[in-house]
C-alpha cells in the first residue's frame, strides 16, 4: 500500500511533528506582487500558529485562475518537482480551492491540500474550548466541506492527521450530503439553544454598562483585557489566541462596567465562519462602547483598520461609540525610530502621527503600549469618560456614587 492511500490507511490520530509546508499565491490583474507577499506573509503566521513551517513561496501572475487546477500547467510541474526534491508535507494555497481543483492537485502533488479557509478553521477547530465555539467550529466545516466532498471521506472518521484535517472528520461522497445537511441542522439547534442561554446570561448581567475591545488578531486586545480587568486570559503571540468571548466585571474608582475580549477579525475571513459565529459577535452588538485596538507597530495597521472598520459595518455598529487605541507603542519605537534621533525628534514624529489619525476620524485616539504600561492612565481615564457618558444618556435621573 502506498503512503497516499489516505483512504485505506488504519487511523494513527493527529501528526505530533512538524509540517513542512509550501505556500502558493496569485497575483491577479488588479493586485500587486507587493500586496500578494502581504497576504502570503499573514499565510504564513496563520502556519506557523497551526504548527506548519513554511519553507518555500510560489507565486504566479493569471488573468483568471485555471479550473482545473488553480495554476498554470508549468507552475504546477515546477511546485512537485520541488515537492519531490525538498520532501515537503503540505501545500497551502492562499485562495479558495473547489473540490475538483483539490482534488486534481492531490492527484499530482502526492501531498495533502488545504486553502486559507481550511488553515483557518483548523486553528479555530485547535483553539475552541467552550461548547459554542466548538459547535460554531464544526457548523464552519460541515457548511465549508458540503460543496466540497471529493471521494476522501469514510462517515465522520478522521484518517488524516495534521493541519487542516482536525474537526468532523471524513466520509465517502456515496453517503451523500445528506449526512452533511443533517449535521448542520443539528448543529444550528444547538447553537440556537445556546444563544438563548446566552441572552439569558447577557440579561442577567444588570445594568451595567458594555464596552467591548475589538480589532485585528494578535493586535494585544486580551493583554489590554489583562490589565484592565486584572484576570488572566489566554494571551499569546499567535493569530486566534482568543476564540471564546470573555466578559469580566471592572471596576474604576467606584464605577463599574463589563469588558468583553472577542475574537479578532482577520482579512480574508471566510464567509461561512463570520455566520457561524455571529452569535459570538452578538456580544459586540450589544455594546454601548468599543475600544478599537490596532497593532500600530504592524507595517499594514492601516489595511487591518480597514478590514476591522468594514466588519463592524456589516455588524451594523460602526455607529457605536468608538475609541481608538494603537497598541504596542514600545515596538513601533523599537522598529521604527533610529538610536541617533532625539526625543524631541520622536515626540514629534509621534505627534504627527497621531494628528494624522485623529483628523481621520471622529473617535478618540490614544497611542498606548500594554506590555510596558505606557500611557496606560490617560487611556484609563479616556475610557472612563466614554463610560460615564453612556451611564448619563442611559439613566439620566439616576443618582450615581461614582
Amino acid at each position: 500500500m502506498s503512503n497516499w492511500d489516505i483512504s485505506k490507511q488504519k487511523n494513527k490520530g493527529l501528526k505530533k511533528e512538524i509540517e513542512k509546508a509550501i505556500m502558493i499565491g496569485v497575483i491577479s490583474q488588479k493586485g500587486s506582487q507587493e500586496k500578494t507577499d502581504e497576504y502570503l506573509d499573514e499565510l504564513e503566521f496563520l502556519a506557523s500558529t497551526a504548527g506548519a513551517t513554511v519553507v518555500k513561496r510560489f507565486t504566479q501572475k493569471l488573468a483568471s485562475p485555471i479550473k482545473s487546477t488553480f495554476i498554470g500547467s508549468g507552475k504546477v510541474e515546477e511546485i512537485a518537482q520541488y515537492i519531490e526534491e525538498h520532501d515537503v508535507d503540505l501545500v497551502i494555497f492562499d485562495d479558495d480551492l473547489t473540490g475538483k481543483q483539490t482534488n486534481i492537485l492531490e492527484e499530482t502533488f502526492k501531498r495533502k491540500i488545504i486553502d486559507r479557509s481550511t488553515l483557518i478553521l483548523d486553528i479555530f477547530a485547535s483553539r475552541a474550548q467552550s461548547a459554542q465555539a466548538k459547535t460554531q467550529v464544526e457548523l464552519a466545516q460541515m457548511q465549508y466541506l458540503l460543496p466540497r466532498l471529493r471521494g476522501l471521506w469514510t462517515h465522520l472518521e478522521r484518517q488524516r492527521g495534521g493541519i487542516g484535517m482536525r474537526g468532523p472528520g471524513e466520509m465517502e461522497i456515496e453517503t451523500d450530503r445528506r449526512i452533511i445537511r443533517d449535521k448542520i441542522s443539528k448543529l444550528k439547534n444547538r447553537l440556537e439553544k445556546i444563544d438563548l442561554q446566552n441572552i439569558t446570561q447577557r440579561k442577567n448581567r444588570g445594568q451595567l454598562i458594555r464596552v467591548s475591545l475589538v480589532g485585528y488578531t494578535n493586535v494585544g486586545k486580551s493583554t489590554i483585557m489583562n490589565m484592565l480587568s486584572k484576570s488572566e486570559v489566554f494571551a499569546e503571540n499567535k493569530l486566534f489566541a482568543t476564540l471564546d468571548t470573555t466578559v469580566r466585571k471592572v471596576v474604576f474608582d467606584t464605577m463599574p462596567f463589563l469588558l468583553s475580549d472577542t475574537v479578532g477579525f482577520i482579512r480574508k475571513l471566510p464567509h461561512h465562519l463570520v455566520e457561524s459565529f455571529k452569535s459570538t459577535l452578538d456580544e459586540v452588538r450589544e455594546s454601548d462602547i468599543l475600544v478599537h485596538v490596532v497593532d500600530m507597530a504592524h507595517p499594514n495597521y492601516e489595511d487591518h483598520m480597514n478590514t476591522v472598520n468594514q466588519t463592524l459595518k456589516d455588524l451594523g455598529v460602526i455607529d457605536k461609540p468608538i475609541l481608538l487605541v494603537f497598541n504596542k507603542l514600545d515596538l513601533y519605537k523599537k522598529t521604527y525610530f533610529d538610536e541617533l534621533l532625539d526625543e524631541e525628534t520622536k515626540e514629534e514624529i509621534l505627534t504627527d502621527l497621531l494628528r494624522k489619525h485623529q483628523d481621520s476620524t471622529d473617535n478618540q485616539v490614544l497611542f498606548i503600549s500594554a506590555q510596558e504600561k505606557i500611557n496606560i492612565d490617560t487611556f484609563k481615564s479616556t475610557l472612563k469618560t466614554l463610560i460615564e457618558d453612556q451611564y448619563n444618556i442611559r439613566y439620566p435621573y439616576q443618582t450615581k456614587t461614582w
